[in-house]
């Protein structure tokens, strides 16, 4: 007789990080969700369908609609966060680009889309309003770091603020057509002009 030996079977991940996983699927999912089809179209069910993962699976992580959208756009925050803060300081007219394309891209297009969710979903309001609050803080203080404002001087605060408030204006004109070539532009007579505000 042969000596029968076992195979020894693959390690499943542990259940957090399998979990941790689908939690994430669910996140990227929602915020593709939102940028290509907007709030009407974004459904639990959509989303966990995108995400490979069942409707039970995606409510048990987040139990309502709002719960799971609220997250998407806190995990857009986030991310949004960490490309800025990965960005190397070079000059302030990379930064000004830089900024000026966290707001074109499919990220700012799904927070977009929450925000007018939020104008007319009573439930959704008042947690969109704290986190873009939240968010446009982290953004601000991340900003002055990156572009070495020194916000005790006269005007360097409102001329940062100004930098992102254009930011996100030229993100709402690049939501209907391709805005590239005015955008350019743009974006370098704005670094000129911060340039020489921060001094």
């Amino acid at each position: 007789m042969g000596v029968v030996t076992s195979v020894p079977k693959e390690p499943k991940a542990p259940k957090q990080d399998r979990s941790r996983a689908t939690r994430q699927r669910l996140l990227a999912a929602a915020v593709a969700c939102l940028a290509e089809r907007g709030w009407a179209g974004s459904t639990v069910s959509v989303v966990a369908e995108r995400a490979g993962v069942s409707r039970g699976a995606a409510q048990h992580h987040f139990p309502t609609r709002e719960d799971l959208f609220t997250a998407a756009v806190e995990y857009v925050a986030e991310e949004r966060s960490q490309a800025l803060r990965a960005l190397p300081v070079q000059n302030r007219a990379a930064v000004v680009a830089a900024l000026v394309d966290l707001y074109t891209g499919p990220l700012f297009r799904a927070a977009l889309h929450l925000w007018v969710a939020a104008s007319d979903e009573e439930q959704l309001r008042p947690r969109v309003t704290e986190l873009e609050a939240r968010v446009g803080r982290e953004t601000h203080r991340i900003a002055v770091e990156l572009l070495g404002a020194d916000e005790s001087r006269p005007g360097v605060r409102e001329t940062v603020q100004g930098l992102l408030d254009m930011a996100r204006g030229l993100g709402l004109a690049n939501l209907l057509t391709d805005d590239t070539a005015r955008r350019e532009r743009v974006v370098s007579q704005w670094a000129a002009l911060v340039d020489e505000a921060l001094g």
